[in-house]
């Protein structure tokens, strides 16, 4: 079974990838794995309140991959698989990517203007040494683009 790893956060881009991986993995009887990233905490709080913050921050990950897995199973019938992870996200999605070697493709969609983003710009200039394909979409198609190509 293909399984079609899509990274997700809050930008537009994530949208984009996401809905790319369903679509590939309904016409490829595959699934998709979601992978919400917690960045660490750029300060240092007092112990309680840090870990309050760490807690919301982790929460709102977790929400975030909820609805996009409500979306996924609305559309498809198949629920895919979450998980939630804090850390640097090249790191984390490497990790990732080792620990679960049925990945077939990691689904990135670059920004529909300026720079890719970090993630596509790491993934696509370390692509040789992935352990599956990387697919970045387009940031500026449409739902009817995205549809007809994937």
């Amino acid at each position: 079974m293909r399984v079609y790893l899509a990274i997700i956060d809050e930008t537009e881009e994530a949208k984009v990838a996401l809905r790319f991986a369903a679509r590939r993995a309904a016409k490829t009887g595959g699934v998709v794995h979601l992978l919400a990233l917690v960045p660490r905490q750029a300060f240092n709080a007092f112990g309680g309140v840090q870990a309050t913050i760490e807690e919301e921050a982790r929460d709102r990950a977790e929400v975030l991959a909820n609805s996009a897995a409500g979306e996924l199973m609305y559309e498809s019938g198949k629920m895919p698989q979450i998980a939630v992870r804090v850390g640097d996200g090249k790191g984390v999605i490497n990790e990732y990517l080792s620990e679960h070697p049925e990945v077939a493709a990691l689904v990135l969609s670059a920004a529909p203007e300026g720079a890719p983003g970090p993630l596509v710009a790491h993934f696509s200039a370390n692509a040789g040494s992935l352990q599956c394909p990387l697919f970045i979409v387009p940031g500026g198609l449409s739902v009817e683009e995205i549809d007809r190509l994937s």
